[in-house]
């Protein structure tokens, strides 16, 4: 007998969840099958409670202390990241490939590059389409109304997608486990090595500003640290060495 869509078996009616959602659109494309799952509970709830703890901090700041949320500044701000990305992420995994070369083949490597640039290619694009369309929306003359649904549709979509890529760092746990706590450490002291160089502390005093700056990636090498260690304590994992000889892990 045919059933209702929404219907199980048993006759429990479950919650309709359409594929076009932001939360299912960014799992289908960020979180493929090939991607390993994590192997460490605790880390990914550090990693968790950090990302929550970091927004908070950051519209506290903005907000109540230096009470000047600028709009602008946080659109230049992820597009300083989103080039930040996708400079430092390449640099990064090709230091790492001249290491490992020493310590075996890397042409067995190359799909699981290939899928991780790929996902590194279509979250910038994400994020920078989501620019565009904010920018286009605090414009005065733009049809505000006509991309509205577009643009909450892509922002709830790229805050999924970068919920999906904080654990694997693009699918990179996939090439090796250490390599997500590696270049999650690089690219979030190259985010604050120019505020600290120019000395620009948004509007803070010299003490909150610097604990402000720096708490961001202080927070993620210490997680950093704290994974890698694990990983080569529980499961024989070393940065150093080749993809190869060094996992035990699916």
């Amino acid at each position: 007998m045919s059933q209702w869509p929404g219907t199980r078996a048993d006759g429990q009616h479950e919650r309709y969840r359409s594929p076009l959602w932001p939360k299912r659109a960014a799992r289908r494309l960020f979180d493929p099958t090939w991607i390993p799952d994590p192997v460490d509970p605790l880390v990914e709830d550090l990693k968790r409670f950090r990302v929550i703890a970091g927004l908070v901090a950051a519209v506290g700041v903005y907000t109540f202390v230096a009470q000047d949320f600028a709009f602008e500044e946080v659109l230049e701000n992820l597009a300083i990241a989103c080039l930040v990305l996708l400079l430092v992420t390449p640099l990064t995994v090709g230091a790492m490939l001249f290491v490992w070369r020493r310590d075996g083949p890397l042409r067995v490597l190359r799909t699981q590059l290939l899928g991780s640039l790929k996902l590194l290619l279509g979250f910038v694009a994400a994020v920078l389409g989501t620019l565009l369309l904010l920018s286009m929306g605090s414009n005065a003359g733009a049809p505000v109304l006509a991309i509205a649904p577009a643009v909450f549709w892509m922002m709830a979509f790229v805050v999924r997608a970068a919920v999906r890529i904080n654990s694997n760092f693009f699918g990179t746990a996939a090439v090796h486990r250490c390599l997500p706590p590696l270049l999650a450490s690089v690219t979030s002291w190259l985010m604050a090595l120019p505020d600290l160089i120019t000395g620009d502390l948004h509007g803070l005093s010299l003490t909150l500003g610097v604990l402000f700056i720096l708490g961001a990636p202080v927070a993620v090498t210490g997680i950093a640290l704290l994974e890698m260690s694990r990983l080569r304590r529980f499961h024989g994992i070393r940065l150093r060495r080749h993809p190869a000889h060094t996992s035990r892990l699916p």
